[in-house]
């Protein structure tokens, strides 16, 4: 896990395994394999890509790649796109990208923060209301 040992490392598995996260479902069935299963901290947040489950989900991570974007990005050895608002078409090719690269180096999920967000949580160790979790292979 980028950057967190011994007890930070135990401590963000156990936030983000007794979590209840809200999952969008795509309208392509082949997305899970392509990309993983994406999962937002909350309902309203989750509500960006359609219409939540109505039911939240448990996860099960042991080994999350945690950061912001261009943390994410540079430990994967990817890329950084150059605009936040990127087409649908392009911002699945980068996940599709950025699934191979975390799974080769033992990832078995993606927790994302804001840029915002990660400062505050490496400088105090507090966790973000805030997160997206891509679990790469659910």
């Amino acid at each position: 896990m980028l950057g967190l040992k011994g007890k930070a490392a135990d401590r963000m598995i156990a936030h983000v395994n007794r979590k209840l996260w809200w999952h969008c479902p795509p309208q392509d069935p082949r997305a899970y394999e392509e990309r993983g299963k994406f999962y937002a901290s909350s309902f309203q947040e989750a509500e960006f890509w359609g219409r939540p489950l109505d039911i939240p989900e448990r996860v099960e991570v042991k080994n999350p790649l945690v950061g912001d974007e261009k943390t994410i990005m540079t430990r994967l050895r990817l890329p950084l796109p150059k605009e936040s608002s990127l087409p649908l078409e392009q911002r699945f090719a980068i996940d599709r990208r950025m699934k191979s690269a975390a799974l080769k180096l033992g990832y078995d999920s993606i927790l994302l923060m804001s840029s915002r967000g990660f400062a505050r949580y490496k400088s105090s160790r507090k966790i973000p209301r805030s997160l997206e979790l891509n679990v790469l292979e659910p």
